[in-house]
């Protein structure tokens, strides 16, 4: 799958600013048919950073949500300031 249509937009709401200040993860809402793998290698050359783990859930609203979480190396807070979100 292409990385640009992986990624749809990143999520803003107060549990992504908890996991991304408390647990070093980014969350975005991505493509319905976007797999871990899909998710974890577009994170990985968009913003060129390691990705350790990637959880996806569907949400109530029926879209797909991903929590990433990036190595220890990279700050999602800086990650964050680039895409808007800070």
């Amino acid at each position: 799958m292409d990385q640009y249509k992986v990624l749809l937009y990143p999520l803003m709401g107060e549990k992504a600013t908890i996991l991304r200040e408390k647990e070093n993860k980014l969350t975005f809402i991505v493509n319905k048919d976007a797999t871990r793998d899909d998710v974890k290698k577009a994170v990985e050359s968009l913003y060129n950073v390691k990705v350790l783990k990637t959880n996806i859930m569907i949400t109530t609203k029926g879209k797909k949500k991903a929590h990433v979480k990036l190595d220890p190396k990279y700050s999602a807070e800086e990650i964050a300031s680039h895409f808007g979100v800070l």
